[in-house]
């Protein structure tokens, strides 16, 4: 069965995890994704433990578990940018290629000269997608960031958590994930059905410039919250908003030996749960805030059972009840489990399998596949990827002398790269 990316070639100059999970996704439905890495460490995660142990092999430098949950699926070529020869290699490949992802900031491949205008006279039908804090214009266009660093200018860390708290940072990179890679993936696809068309729309034929700014995506979040602020002006604080801790109805309650929650949100599920534990005198509350009387007595009424005994409740009584798990009880779950969220690649070196998560989007005819190729040794395929590029193997030899290019990596770094 094809794959319905097959075809579509990246070149993924990125590292760590906005890019890499871009890229994952392109590759998981078949695009032939190439890692450009330097000739120094590579991509830095692949040097963040936990390791996976097993005897030396070429692929010591892909036993992060890190580093393979982003990069199944990858092949992986090694480049001294700031070597002119290398850069040549770099341009040489874009003319074969659909798409350039990259996460530097700002300016730093134009300084090289090989930013996007370089690389789209080489190519015009490149699709060249930038992913960066702040986006490639503006005030803070030059400045370094994090996720939490962005989630607190845009606004969304600042609403995060009880009243009159500390704001709470997610265990999940929201603007990485969700403001960077993700918003990346749908404007690279968005890009080229632009330039290859359809029939009902002839394509351009023509890349384009894709400016991805995880402050910008993050921002996106918040569209409800934003909406109803440009309507009445009133600013929401911390604690306050109807879907993030306002509401008696949906929040997390603590219960005997855990915590559930309550999304009870809709009239119809707030009466099933205030029936359900006898109270049908609640139902008139609503909406009620925490620190209320009928907060306290919701907290009373889920501390007097067990987190398995909310779980029957909530199998009989149709009112948005969920456990809070633990994420070894998650990935063990029935619901991961029947969804195939959990899967295995044999990689290389490892004296096991590799479990990572699987591929969250489900396609009917053409779903992805999460295990075509292993997680790539840094420089693995450098040579074979140059001479299918048109590279004779003296040419090849004599780039991997100069140090423009390199092959595989002998050895570990000598210090880890925490993430």
């Amino acid at each position: 069965m094809s794959l319905p990316l097959e075809g579509v070639r990246v070149l993924d100059l990125s590292r760590l995890l906005p890019g890499g999970f871009c890229s994952l996704l392109l590759a998981d439905f078949g695009a032939d994704v190439v890692k450009v890495e330097d000739t120094g460490m590579g991509d830095y995660i692949r040097w963040s433990p936990p390791f996976y142990e097993g005897p030396p092999t070429l692929h010591d430098s892909a036993r992060s578990a890190l580093f393979l949950s982003l990069n199944r699926n990858k092949r992986s070529i090694r480049l001294d940018l700031k070597n002119e020869r290398g850069r040549e290699v770099l341009l040489e490949l874009v003319r074969e290629y659909d798409v350039v992802l990259e996460s530097f900031r700002p300016g730093v491949l134009d300084r090289l000269g090989v930013g996007y205008e370089r690389m789209r006279e080489a190519n015009p039908g490149l699709v060249y997608c930038a992913i960066s804090g702040y986006g490639q214009s503006g005030p803070k266009r030059e400045a370094s960031g994090h996720d939490m660093n962005y989630l607190g200018l845009i606004g969304l860390l600042g609403l995060t958590g009880e009243r009159g708290g500390e704001p709470v940072q997610a265990a999940g990179q929201i603007a990485d994930l969700g403001g960077g890679a993700l918003m990346a993936a749908f404007g690279i696809m968005a890009a080229l059905r632009e330039r290859d068309g359809s029939p009902a729309s002839p394509g351009s034929g023509l890349g384009q410039l894709v400016d991805v700014s995880m402050a910008d995506g993050s921002l996106s979040w918040l569209a409800m919250v934003a909406a109803a602020h440009f309507a009445d002006g009133t600013v929401p604080r911390r604690g306050e908003l109807p879907l993030a801790g306002s509401m008696v109805c949906y929040r997390p309650y603590e219960c005997a030996d855990g915590w559930v929650t309550l999304g009870a949100l809709e009239p119809k599920f707030w009466q099933a749960f205030c029936r359900g534990v006898d109270r049908e005198d609640l139902i008139a509350r609503q909406f009620e805030r925490p620190g209320s009387d009928t907060h306290s007595e919701v907290q009373e009424i889920f501390r007097g059972r067990a987190r398995a005994e909310w779980e029957a409740f909530a199998r009989s009584h149709d009112c948005c009840l969920e456990p809070v798990l633990e994420l070894d009880e998650a990935l063990s779950s029935e619901l991961v489990r029947e969804r195939e969220m959990v899967v295995e690649i044999e990689q290389p070196g490892a004296e096991r399998p590799v479990r990572q998560l699987g591929i969250p989007v489900k396609l009917e005819r053409t779903p992805g596949e999460h295990g075509r190729l292993p997680g790539p040794a840094l420089g693995e395929h450098t040579e074979a990827i140059l001479l299918a590029a048109g590279y004779s193997e003296p040419e090849v030899a004599e780039l991997l002398a100069d140090g423009a290019a390199a092959g595989p990596a002998q050895a570990q770094q000598n210090a880890p790269f925490r993430v």
